[in-house]
């Protein structure tokens, strides 16, 4: 009896096997996805800025992360008590649709020393002389190196020039930014007087200085336009600096230490100021540019209220080493530091890159937005 076949039949030229196309050919879902489609910017119709700008959210990649930023900054900014129903906690004076309306989304700015270092510097300062934030996390850096700027200029160089030679020309690299140690020199000239006063006021006026009223002081005492500070005195917006001493501050209080021993500055009463600004906000939206300290003290701020409505990030640290400035959003809503039902957003870039075009995609907008209709507007 002859022996059965049992082999394949031989596949015939031209076609593919079934297995190769099943695996590589997955049959898809019939009809559109229900998402946007990716298109970006054509040149062609001529150049626009705005549309290039709003063509990002459909371009993909860091430019969808981008115009998803702008999406949410806008929510933080429109958002009013009205848009929710009244609750007896509101209080008896926010039970009307008219009272709620005037309610809008305490903003929480945080940056690191390097921006104001940076031109982004002016840009931060804009929404602070406009009113567009309501409380400002900085470094030590970040107070210092704009008071500086009021007295002497910082200069583009090169990452690529060799420190040693820069020592030895008494020169400061930042990056690619150059700063003369005579800047230095000219803050140190500027600071010491009002230390010394600062202390006067301590002994004879039982004054309890903090980090965000040494700062509400520079601003007073700096009395210059240019600064971030002087118009956060100007419109009475609070900045907190935990880490004040970590900078030329810190080396201004060392110094006078020795000259004039006593100043006392209380971190204590500062760390239950930027609490109680998450804790008794009826909304809170979070845009952060960098990481580190600034970023964790303005999340664990907004962890005593169950975590900010809205958030957006800026900055280039990565995850994969634990870091708290790399973490993404969704990790600081399992620490309670963003609301649960939030819609956060993280752009992978340098700062100085795009937070220019968030304030003149999302900021500037709304501001015109509100001289036209005159709206008075407060934060609880």
């Amino acid at each position: 009896m002859a022996e059965q076949d049992t082999s394949k039949p031989a596949q015939q030229p031209g076609e593919v096997p079934a297995s190769i196309q099943a695996a590589v050919l997955v049959q898809s879902q019939t009809g559109p996805l229900d998402a946007p489609v990716v298109r970006g910017y054509d040149f062609s119709a001529g150049i626009d800025y705005p549309a290039l700008l709003k063509s990002f959210f459909t371009t993909g990649y860091q430019a969808t992360s981008f115009g998803q930023a702008i999406n949410e900054i806008e929510r933080m900014l429109k958002w009013r008590l009205s848009d929710q129903a009244p609750v007896p906690e509101d209080g008896e004076d926010l039970q009307t649709p008219e009272q709620r309306k005037l309610v809008r989304c305490k903003i929480f700015l945080g940056y690191t020393s390097n921006l104001i270092s940076s031109g982004v510097r002016e840009s931060l300062r804009y929404l602070v002389q406009h009113k567009m934030v309501d409380v400002l996390v900085t470094s030590a850096g970040g107070i210092e190196e704009d008071i500086i700027k009021c007295m002497a200029d910082t200069y583009v160089g090169d990452f690529a020039l060799p420190g040693v030679d820069l020592r030895k020309k008494g020169l400061n690299r930042i990056g690619n930014l150059i700063i003369p140690n005579q800047n230095y020199c000219l803050f140190e000239d500027w600071m010491m007087p009002i230390l010394d006063k600062m202390l006067e006021e301590q002994k004879t006026q039982g004054v309890v200085w903090t980090p965000s009223k040494l700062i509400h002081r520079l601003g007073k005492e700096i009395n210059n336009p240019a600064s971030v500070y002087y118009w956060a005195y100007k419109n009475n917006i609070p900045v907190y600096s935990p880490a004040i001493t970590d900078g030329s501050l810190g080396d201004m209080i060392y110094f006078h230490s020795y000259r004039n021993p006593g100043l006392i500055i209380d971190i204590a009463a500062d760390l239950r100021a930027i609490n109680n600004e998450a804790v008794f906000a009826k909304h809170t939206g979070m845009v952060i540019l960098g990481g580190g300290l600034i970023k964790h003290h303005i999340c664990n701020a907004n962890l005593m209220r169950n975590g900010a409505d809205f958030s957006v990030y800026v900055n280039t640290a990565q995850e994969f080493d634990g870091s708290d400035a790399g973490a993404r959003p969704d990790e600081a809503v399992s620490w309670g530091k963003i609301r649960m039902d939030a819609k956060p957003v993280k752009v992978y870039t340098d700062a100085t890159l795009v937070f220019p075009f968030l304030v003149s995609e999302a900021f500037i907008p709304e501001l015109e937005r509100r001289k036209v209709s005159g709206e008075e507007l407060r934060t609880q």
